[in-house]
């Protein structure tokens, strides 16, 4: 269909166990066994499930951070897993991951305008170092944070800011698809509804889609547009939000609704 940006079919990852001396492979690790997903244009295509489950290995190999072990993954129609690194190159600034851990994904020892600016030099966005910063100072803005702050290091932010700075990174380089792993699992209650809410603002204003990576079902009920809820590798189940909270067909998706920490005191158990 034309207007999906992301089409993956018969996606599969597997793992290779070795063991002995000669480090023989003794078996594999299927992370990922063939799935099907695709997101709208537009859209935010939410995927839920347990630790473990190969939520992050599905995404990482759809948009060949990983290798495949076979399956087929098409962004905007063109196969993602045929393309030669020089072609691959010219469509990674049209997608962009925010991963978990803010700190983590961030240089230490460049500053703010280091971090979110070298990619778009790197990808020709911009010309010279004085549109960069333009480009970092408008950046910054959009993300809800100063520009006077492009000049300061990462441990100085806490880490809502730290995730505003990592979105923002993304964001600069204007694309298409952002993978959000595990996004906000990382912060206090109130910033991830900050975060969420600047997630969905930057969707209208950009135009942008999301495949929204979350263990919790009710961060995904707020972003999402659709669900897809995976268990040991695979998809069980695949509804439009709305209708999987109000009946879910699969057992396992009625086990995670079930764990969704109620206040209601009817509730309790």
């Amino acid at each position: 269909m034309s207007n999906m940006i992301l089409q993956v079919k018969e996606l599969k990852k597997y793992f290779p166990i070795y063991s002995g001396f000669f480090r023989k492979q003794v078996g594999t690790i299927k992370a990922v066994d063939g799935i099907d997903f695709s997101i709208e244009s537009g859209k935010v295509l939410g995927m839920v499930g347990e630790s473990g489950c190969g939520k992050s290995t599905a995404a990482r190999t759809a948009i060949r951070l990983l290798e495949p072990t076979a399956g087929e993954s098409y962004f905007e129609g063109t196969s993602l897993f045929t393309l030669t690194p020089q072609k691959l190159k010219k469509i990674r600034k049209e997608i962009q991951i925010v991963f978990q851990d803010p700190y983590a994904s961030l240089n230490p020892r460049k500053t703010i305008r280091e971090n979110m600016g070298e990619a778009l030099l790197y990808h020709g966005v911009v010309q010279d170092r004085e549109m960069q910063w333009d480009c970092v100072a408008e950046t910054l803005q959009q993300v809800g944070l100063s520009p006077d702050v492009m000049n300061r290091y990462p441990h100085e932010f806490s880490g809502g800011q730290q995730q505003r700075i990592c979105i923002g990174r993304a964001i600069a380089l204007r694309p298409k698809l952002i993978i959000c792993d595990e996004a906000v699992s990382a912060l206090d209650i109130s910033i991830q509804a900050q975060i969420l809410n600047l997630l969905l603002e930057l969707k209208e204003n950009l135009n942008l889609s999301y495949l929204f990576i979350s263990h919790d079902l009710s961060v995904i009920r707020h972003i999402s547009d659709h669900i897809a809820v995976l268990h040991i590798g695979k998809i069980v189940e695949s509804r439009p939000t709305e209708a999987l909270f109000e009946d879910p067909q699969n057992e396992y998706t009625k086990t995670l609704l079930a764990a969704i920490p109620r206040v209601e005191l009817k509730h309790r158990r």
